[in-house]
């Protein structure tokens, strides 16, 4: 419960600064907007952008190993 309010917290801090920190889907790793435009939508208050709304459904399944990929993408600056 802890880790999973760290990273919700270190993704919150995405929308205050106003950019997103990845140019690649966190689920599929293609880059975004070579399939057209993102897919774009709010996980518990946390915007995920995906290359497809067909990766929405692997995001699904296991949130937390790809809002982690966002997390640390954000502290590290990529």
């Amino acid at each position: 419960m802890k880790k999973i309010l760290i990273l919700l917290l270190s993704s919150l801090s995405l929308l205050v600064a106003g950019e997103y920190p990845l140019t690649t889907c966190v689920v599929s790793g293609e880059k975004l907007g070579e399939m057209g435009k993102p897919y774009v939508f709010t996980h518990q208050g946390t915007e995920v952008r995906l290359c497809c709304e067909d990766c929405q459904e692997k995001f699904d399944k296991h949130p937390e190993k790809y809002l982690a990929k966002l997390a640390e993408a954000s502290k590290s600056g990529k």
